[in-house]
């Protein structure tokens, strides 16, 4: 079996402590990271390659056509496919979408997603609907897919519900205590989950909490060690 370490983090589009933010990253060495809230608007695309610098790792797709969510990976990670994908729109909302990658490591292939939900659980519920017809579409049958992201929601809701279709919710599985991603200061919500298909084994799942964590972003990272294996078990 192949240990891939995963990293979810909402990263408040680098407007807090950079230094502390490529400090965590780099420390908790993941192989693949799902990044929300990476920066979107003037010179994003050097700014993305920033970060992947700081957390020494490389972008492997996304940013602002993606709605903001990035992936990262490792030098070990190699990249079959990249694809941003855009959400429907609504009026007064923040433009959504979502990263998708293939991905491979030591042999094993699967994929992984990342989004930033809305606030709003009609469009919650719809881009949900959307992010799953997508990786119908790019990712053949055969390979598990991972769901990451800020769902802007909590396990009690409709959209953790609806997210569940996808995988197998890793903090529910392994991890301990609250599990509360937000606020980074104040933590009193659930709201960042990944999402791992049955044919991939959730070994750990850990909220992060370091000085570093508290000044990088609003929100505290989720580490999760996940099982590939040929057959899937």
């Amino acid at each position: 079996m192949t240990i891939c370490r995963l990293l979810c983090y909402n990263v408040r589009s680098m407007r807090d402590d950079v230094l502390a933010l490529g400090r965590v990253m780099r420390e908790l060495n993941p192989h693949v990271a799902i990044v929300q809230e990476a920066p979107r608007f003037l010179r994003w695309r050097s700014k993305c390659a920033s970060l992947a610098r700081r957390a020494g790792m490389v972008v492997v797709g996304g940013g602002r056509p993606a709605g903001a969510n990035l992936i990262l990976s490792s030098l070990g990670v190699d990249v079959v496919q990249a694809f941003d994908v855009a959400f429907t729109t609504d009026r007064h909302l923040h433009h959504r979408g979502a990263a998708l990658a293939r991905l491979r490591l030591s042999g094993h292939e699967f994929a992984v997603a990342g989004t930033h939900l809305d606030l709003i659980e009609a469009p919650r519920l719809r881009h949900l609907d959307e992010l799953a017809a997508h990786a119908r579409q790019l990712v053949p049958a055969e390979v598990p897919l991972v769901v990451a992201g800020d769902l802007n929601a909590v396990p009690t809701s409709a959209t953790w519900r609806r997210a569940l279709d996808f995988g197998a919710d890793a903090f529910a599985v392994t991890g301990s205590g609250d599990g509360f991603t937000y606020s980074a200061l104040a933590p009193q919500r659930r709201i960042d989950s990944v999402f791992v298909d049955s044919r991939i084994r959730v070994l750990s799942t850990t909220v992060i909490d370091s000085p570093d964590v508290l000044v990088a972003s609003d929100h505290r990272p989720l580490l999760v060690e996940l099982g590939l294996a040929a057959d899937g078990r």
